[in-house]
């Protein structure tokens, strides 16, 4: 039978469910008693302000955030110079830097020469670095050019920019490829701890400082709350680190000291080699190409051009499809039994005979690396040159000559051979010879943003017998294509 609740009770009775309030109350009331000695109890731990914060926090975690894209607004750059090399620098600094568009500083350890005044619009701002040896705390030092530079991150803190979602430090002869960068900072968390950057090519350059290091060369960059939280520290680890003798190594034991470790991304290049680099840019990873070091200490990239022709002229690939830049695409045209195997805005190799993809995909050692070890040379994996057997395992190699926008967002790049192979063709595969090819014209339309690791591009290979041009035509893979 149903409870009428409104029928009245006996005198000195409970209804079933006053019985049940009365319970509750004094239950309750018994957990704010408890609640409160708990906090006299503790008062010694805990302030009314950090009790406060912790409820903040705790009530601030649980609501989602609307977060905007980042974007090139948000990025502040940090680059490390010297007057005593400024000018061998400029080409560099300038092929990247957008007057007005990019964020950020050159430091500098000296006011600059009258030679730059007044400071061109087409560097970025100039800070000369703050003389820290007037600093109590800094006497005697040993490396203090590396104390400059890493200190430049807390002065680019200070510096007091609005709505910083990255700072991102590099070297003056660093080549950024800022919309690539967005693009990879955009996919971490930029209210999180986070320290990105990439390790050198070179395993003994790793040896000698960490596996673990962002090298400063290749560019590194440090979320907004990771720098405000370093800079508090930053001097006192600074002087626990002393000796160090780069300043990338000492800012890897600070942020270590924090309990930061570092996030790996490729695409940003140290470059820790010597000679022809064409090798690793004709096979570069399937990520966006970021940053290139050290370009004074290789060959131009692109032959009968200087180094800074040579970067100028891999920008104009860049600002017509950036997110395709240096991205290996391979096909086939079996007729032929040619390979081919495009590295989009750089170099179309062609090989007389049919290879699989993983062995198109490793990196031809025309480089050396910078210091003579015995092997293990690499980071990565290597096809040795000149190769066993010339004829077959040599490419033809054509590089990025001219790009031009048609009608339909189409873009075509042409590629020229720059020299003969000087090889026999491959007659044991059967193939036909590419001699007689001189061009290679590439039709693609703007990529869409790459997913990393996943090649998005097949191509169809036109060429007809006595043809000097053969055209590649970048297209949507089919169902099984990519493993075939």
């Amino acid at each position: 039978m149903a409870v009428n609740f409104t029928t009245p009770q006996k005198h000195g009775t409970l209804s079933p469910l006053a019985a049940l309030f009365k319970f509750l109350a004094i239950f309750l009331g018994l957990v704010l008693l408890m609640f409160y000695i708990s906090l006299q109890e503790n008062a010694h731990f805990y302030q009314n302000s950090d009790l406060l914060a912790n409820f903040t926090q705790r009530w601030s975690a649980s609501i989602p955030i609307a977060k905007t894209p980042t974007n090139i607004s948000h990025i502040v750059f940090g680059i490390a110079g010297s007057m005593n090399t400024w000018q061998q620098k400029t080409s560099y600094v300038k092929s990247w830097w957008r007057p007005n568009v990019t964020r950020g500083y050159l430091f500098l350890d000296r006011e600059p020469t009258m030679d730059f005044l007044p400071w061109s619009s087409s560097y970025p701002p100039f800070r000369v670095n703050e003389d820290f040896t007037k600093l109590s705390s800094y006497k005697n030092i040993e490396w203090s050019d590396h104390v400059r530079i890493v200190r430049s991150v807390l002065e680019i803190f200070k510096e007091g920019d609005e709505d910083v979602r990255w700072y991102v430090m590099a070297d003056d002869d660093t080549i950024v490829f800022v919309d690539n960068l967005v693009e990879v900072l955009a996919k971490y968390d930029h209210t999180k701890y986070m320290y990105i950057g990439a390790s050198s090519e070179c395993i003994i350059s790793n040896f000698y400082f960490s596996f673990d290091m962002a090298f400063g060369g290749g560019g590194y960059a440090l979320s907004y709350p990771l720098a405000a939280a370093l800079i508090k520290i930053f001097d006192k680890c600074i002087q626990r680190y002393i000796h160090i003798l780069y300043s990338d190594f000492m800012l890897y034991f600070c942020l270590s000291d924090l309990g930061v470790s570092l996030t790996q991304q490729k695409g940003f290049h140290q470059i820790d080699l010597v000679g022809d680099i064409s090798g690793l840019l004709s096979a570069h990873p399937q990520v966006p190409l970021v940053s290139l070091h050290h370009l004074d200490t290789i060959d131009p990239i692109f032959p009968f051009k200087n180094r800074s022709e040579s970067i100028n002229h891999l920008m104009k690939a860049s600002k017509a499809d950036h997110s395709r830049l240096l991205q290996q695409t391979i096909c086939y045209h079996r007729p032929s039994k040619w390979s081919f195997s495009v590295s989009w805005g750089y170099s179309v190799h062609i090989y007389e005979n049919i290879f699989p993809r993983s062995y198109l995909r490793t990196p031809i050692e025309t480089f050396r690396p910078w210091k003579d070890v015995s092997p293990p040379l690499y980071m990565f994996n290597t096809r040795p040159w000149p190769p066993k057997d010339p004829s077959c395992e040599a490419p033809h190699v054509f590089y990025f000559d001219s790009i031009e926008k048609k009608e339909g967002d189409q873009i075509v790049t042409t590629y020229v051979r720059a020299f003969p192979r000087d090889s026999a063709s491959c007659s044991s595969s059967g193939s036909l010879s590419a001699d007689p090819i001189t061009k290679i014209q590439v039709f693609s339309s703007p990529a869409t943003k790459r997913m990393e690791g996943v090649e998005i591009d097949c191509c169809s290979v036109l060429h007809e017998a006595g043809m000097d041009t053969t055209k590649v035509i970048y297209r949507k893979c089919m169902k099984d294509e990519i493993m075939s």
